[in-house]
């Protein structure tokens, strides 16, 4: 029998069970451990949580189980579970107060239009104060983007997957590398693949293998992502104590080479936009100009109310989408032949009623139009008002070609490119093969003569006044999609149109052309330097200093001037 102490005769004594030991606990301890160890092993695995449950689960308050929610929506397969992130991180997501039903909301007019994130059934609308949103933290929102990213990888639109490579480009974890590697070798668009080798470059950029983050940079060269820029300058750069940040020489002048390549190409790229957006400001020019070569050219008539006539043709394109307003798909196909009607009758009506009665005295039809224009804008302030009003660009018209990450052109004015050229082109088919457009060119040419043949000169000079008014109301069809329609659009363009004609040639239509397009493209690439009202300075100073010059222009007309 061995010594015990009085605290062990005391413990002994007043414990129940007197003869209970701590190496029994010890023991007792260590057997449930292993008793709960091995049930452990042997438990089944447990079951990933059903969409449905998972949906039902982003209502509870805890953000933790909200997290496996999401989770569990990624991993589910259910094609409705994008739909239901997305509304999430936007905060969309809501659960009826009454039934608890997850609804995705979407505000509509006389409340909100909902929709069952559980099953993709619409329900229709309901009343916001009904509904309870569901709440995320800025933890979630990060664990949303990515997820919506992942599910937006697998999706068969290339659109969607280009943009969930970018979103995924902001954050490169190693689980989102792993991810681009295996979307990689299915990928077959041309510029999804572009997205991901970017991505996966930059992700290499800084690997341990010197031969790898060589690659990694020459592949980085080629792209023209911001992200493949900004990942290569700390490689080049120096830090604040003077010395390169990166310390391998090699390195530093493939990441030093490799910006100079991109900055070429984005150099470029920034030369070709700006000369569309000159192309794009040329071809409305055109348009402006087109009819007023005509008008000019045949008549010398100076035509002051031409910007006028302009504007009546944006406003009827606004008048057009007012009776149309569920067709706005076709409403610019019906606008430009009304609009084309409206200002070519106009045009007739000014020219019958005031114009024909000043044939020779070019200083008083500048005047009369003068006053037409004011009488013009004043009519479209008492029937319009004021304001301006904004005419809706169809589907087709919205948007932009992206050529690549630097360079996209927009459809609206791409499209009016081809327009003006159309009817540029139209209108030269018309004078050449034609009878009003042979009795056009003998009018023009000499009028006296034309009248000895038994040309109708009088209506001959009506016609042509109204096709280039005609083309004038067209021209502002197409500027309604670039700028708000009001009493004053044509008079920023009435200036420049004369410019065009002038520096063109009176009367030539292919000096129309190039005079527009010239012009537009100069006055855009002097933008950038001298700003906008200092380029059009320096193109009038121009056009005035090569008048001086050519004073019939770049493709001076043949034939007479009109005469009485």
């Amino acid at each position: 029998m061995g010594f015990t102490t009085t605290g062990q005769r005391r413990f002994a004594l007043n414990h129940p069970f007197p003869h209970f030991r701590p190496t029994l606990i010890v023991c007792t301890l260590l057997a449930l451990l292993s008793g709960h160890n091995a049930l452990a092993d042997d438990a089944p695995p447990v079951a990933p949580m059903p969409y449905a449950d998972a949906i039902a689960a982003l209502k509870d308050r805890s953000f933790d189980l909200k997290a496996q929610a999401v989770d569990a929506l990624v991993q589910s397969g259910n094609p409705l579970a994008l739909a239901a992130l997305k509304a999430l991180v936007d905060g969309d997501l809501y659960y009826a107060q009454d039934d608890g039903r997850v609804v995705i909301a979407k505000d509509a007019a006389g409340g909100v239009l909902t929709t069952d994130a559980g099953s993709g059934a619409a329900l229709g609308e309901a009343v916001k104060r009904d509904l309870k949103k569901i709440i995320i933290n800025n933890t979630m929102r990060n664990q949303l983007r990515a997820a919506i990213a992942r599910l937006s990888l697998a999706s068969d639109n290339p659109d969607a997957r280009l943009s969930a490579v970018l979103e995924i480009l902001k954050d490169l974890t190693p689980e989102a590398v792993a991810l681009l590697r295996t979307a990689r070798e299915d990928e077959q668009s041309r510029r999804v693949r572009e997205a991901l080798d970017t991505a996966l470059a930059i992700a290499d950029v800084n690997a341990d293998n010197k031969r790898a983050r060589l690659a990694a940079i020459d592949e980085l060269s080629a792209s023209l992502y911001p992200e493949a820029r900004n990942v290569l300058v700390p490689l080049a750069a120096k830090g604040a104590d003077g010395e390169f940040v990166e310390p391998d020489a090699e390195i530093r002048e493939a990441a030093a080479g490799a910006i100079r390549i991109i900055d070429g190409k984005r150099e470029f790229y920034s030369t070709v936009e700006t000369a569309f957006f000159g192309l794009s400001l040329g071809s409305v020019l055109l348009l402006a100009a087109i009819g007023l070569a005509i008008t000019f050219g045949v008549m010398g008539v100076i035509n002051m109310a031409h910007g006028e006539l302009i504007m009546l043709g944006a406003y009827t394109t606004y008048v057009v989408q007012l009776l149309m307003p569920h067709h706005i798909e076709w409403s610019l196909l019906v606008a430009v032949p009304a609009a084309f009607l409206v200002a070519g009758l106009v045009g007739i009506a000014i020219e019958r009623g005031v114009i024909r009665f000043l044939y020779g005295r070019p200083l008083e039809t500048l005047l009369a139009t003068f006053g037409i224009s004011l009488i013009l804008q004043q009519t479209v302030r008492t029937i319009f008002s004021p304001l301006n009003r904004s005419v809706e660009t169809p589907q087709w018209m919205s948007g932009s070609l992206e050529i690549n990450s630097v360079l996209s052109l927009t459809y609206n004015r791409l499209y009016i490119v081809l327009f003006s050229l159309m009817v540029f082109f139209a209108l030269l088919a018309i004078l050449k093969k034609t009878r009003l457009g042979l009795h056009v060119r003998a009018v023009s040419q000499n009028r006296a003569m034309a009248r000895a043949m038994g040309i109708r000169t009088g209506w001959v000079d009506a016609l042509t006044f109204g096709l280039g008014s005609g083309i004038a109301g067209v021209a502002g069809v197409a500027l309604s999609q670039l700028t708000n329609v009001g009493p004053n659009l044509g008079q920023s363009y009435i200036i420049d149109s004369f410019m065009v004609v002038v520096f063109g040639g009176v009367g030539n239509l292919w000096g129309t052309l190039v005079g527009a397009l010239s012009l537009g493209v100069v006055n855009k690439f002097l933008e950038p330097w001298a700003g906008a009202v200092l380029a059009k300075i320096l193109v009038l100073v121009f056009i005035i200093l090569f008048i001086q010059k050519k004073p019939r222009g770049l493709f001076p007309q043949k034939g007479r001037a009109v005469e009485h």
